[in-house]
């Protein structure tokens, strides 16, 4: 990775790490526009990571929720 994909990855996982703590789902959005002052290169870069992120993370929930709720048709039906 180049030096501004390495900067806006960490600087996305830690920003991830604080939506959770501060419960703002938008706070990257927030974040973005500061760095976008400065530098616009590394905001896209930075929105990118964190768009990234949060779709994996999205994606994750629907599996465990198919998966939990698939597991729970099978216990219902067997009991």
């Amino acid at each position: 990775m180049a030096l501004i994909d390495d900067l806006a990855d960490r600087l996305a996982a830690d920003v991830m790490a604080a939506m959770d703590e501060l419960d703002d789902d938008r706070f990257y959005m927030e974040v973005g526009k500061v760095i976008g002052t400065s530098s616009p290169s590394l905001e896209e870069a930075f929105m990118t990571s964190c768009r990234l992120r949060i779709s994996e993370a999205r994606a994750r929930r629907f599996i465990e929720d198919r998966l939990a709720a698939r597991r729970r048709d099978k216990i219902g039906q067997a009991g």
